[in-house]
């Protein structure tokens, strides 16, 4: 795997190639990564897996016309036969208005800032298989659990880096640590099955074994004996394992590919809005050691935090290039992408802030409702806002978390639902996208 600098001279070869070939600019992109990851099941090992692969990627635009190739062979002759290949393939391609790098103007300039995000350690299989076997022995040392799904553990390594024609350069260096387990609780027709997972860029972030294998023990034995709920309307509490999941149906919402198709459900509603007042989304690429940090897009524009919702307030779309000139607007430093393509747009490490009141709280005043731990499945119309998924967890009665509830179905529209959000204050910073425990009222639950 190349290290940063070594990888911005080939893409250097790269574009250099392309421009004698006759592209008038270009970008290419290098991503290198190596990961090992160990599964144990029942105290013993079941599979140790390495993969490395590293790729160039090279986009190359011919007037307004384009193509992209990648290539995993990175020597210089290799590379320029790619370049000279992209641009016979741009000449022969349809024209494409929006078409075009980031404007140069926009570009990062000067040093990018030092996310933290490469710890440096090595971590060797043996190691990885003694935490997977800790964190599954923790799981089924809870009282109640009688089998067990396995316990994982991973470390990688990514570099990244990118060039383009306009004159910008940049590349980093990350690491990765997970650590898993999933166990069943019970016996016959009535088990259970839960889990628990962490990663974090730093080794020294990453939660214990012992914490992870026995929150998934616990949650797993908690399901146990599960009721049917009869179908009705009823406040939803989303715990945070699934509440930023709501992000996720907003920001498939705010791309600038969706509005400028005209595909969202909020497409008329920037600077409308569509949250409480006392709550924000904010996306922070300059995260220390955040899951998705990066000092610049995939175009080379400078990332900065964002206040996507501020206030209740929608004032941002997430724009690439491309889409941004679709909308007669700039881009937003949202460019997301891999070698074999265009960019996208996408978020960073996005959040929901502004809870103020507990989970306790939250729920103190719900006579009867649920509390939603899993999701499952994808039924979610980014059109119209309807969302209609299979859900878990447990009952809500005069505010208090009681018995365990299976196999319902929880219904809405997430317009109304994001207009009566409430949050809780339990915000922590475990995943890439995160929010607080949320609750969204007169929402269809859905059961026998």
């Amino acid at each position: 795997m190349l290290n940063p600098d070594d990888a911005l001279n080939r893409l250097d070869a790269a574009l250099a190639a392309a421009r004698t070939a006759g592209a008038d600019a270009a970008d290419a992109m290098y991503v290198g990564d190596g990961a090992t990851s160990v599964s144990v099941r029942l105290g013993k090992l079941e599979d140790i897996g390495r993969a490395e692969g590293e790729e160039v990627g090279i986009r190359v635009f011919v007037g307004r016309r384009s193509a992209s190739v990648s290539s995993s062979d990175l020597t210089i002759a290799a590379l320029r036969e790619a370049a000279e290949r992209a641009v016979a393939m741009a000449r022969l391609a349809p024209e494409d208005p929006y078409a075009g790098l980031a404007p140069e103007e926009l570009l990062a300039r000067g040093a990018l800032p030092d996310l933290d995000i490469h710890d440096g350690t090595e971590i060797s299989a043996a190691e990885l298989k003694d935490r997977a076997l800790a964190a599954e022995d923790a799981a089924r040392a809870v009282a109640g659990v009688t089998n067990s799904e396995g316990g994982g553990a991973s470390a990688g390594l990514v570099v990244t880096a990118l060039a383009t024609s306009t004159g910008f350069r940049g590349g980093k260096r990350s690491t990765s640590h997970g650590l898993s387990a999933s166990v069943l609780a019970g016996t016959g027709s009535d088990m259970q099955r839960d889990y628990a997972w962490h990663s974090a860029r730093y080794l020294a972030d990453l939660e214990s074994a012992e914490e992870i294998g026995r929150r998934a023990g616990e949650r797993a034995v908690k399901r146990l004996h599960p009721i049917k709920l009869a179908s009705a309307a009823m406040p939803v509490v989303f715990d945070p394992r699934v509440s930023a999941s709501l992000l996720g149906h907003l920001v498939g919402a705010i791309t600038g590919s969706a509005i400028a198709r005209g595909t969202s459900f909020l497409k008329d509603k920037l600077g409308q809005a569509i949250l409480p007042s006392t709550l924000s989304i904010i996306d922070d690429p300059l995260r220390p050691r955040g899951l998705r940090s990066r000092a610049f897009d995939g175009e080379g524009l400078p990332a900065q935090r964002t206040a996507i919702i501020d206030h209740g307030v929608l004032h941002n779309w997430l724009m690439d290039s491309a889409s941004a000139r679709q909308l007669g607007l700039a881009p937003t430093g949202h460019a997301s992408r891999g070698t074999s393509g265009p960019p996208g747009a996408g978020p960073s490490n996005m959040h929901l802030e502004g809870g103020t009141a507990t989970p306790a709280e939250l729920i103190a005043d719900i006579k009867r409702g649920v509390y939603v731990t899993e999701l499952i499945g994808m039924g979610v119309n980014g059109l119209t806002g309807d969302y209609s998924r299979g859900a878990s967890g447990f009952l809500i009665e005069n505010g208090e978390i009681t018995q365990p509830v299976a196999e319902i179905t929880i219904a809405g529209n997430l317009v109304a639902m994001f207009a009566n959000l409430a949050a809780a204050n339990d915000l922590h910073f475990r995943h890439a996208s995160n929010a607080p425990t949320l609750r969204v009222d007169g929402m269809t639950v859905a059961g026998s």
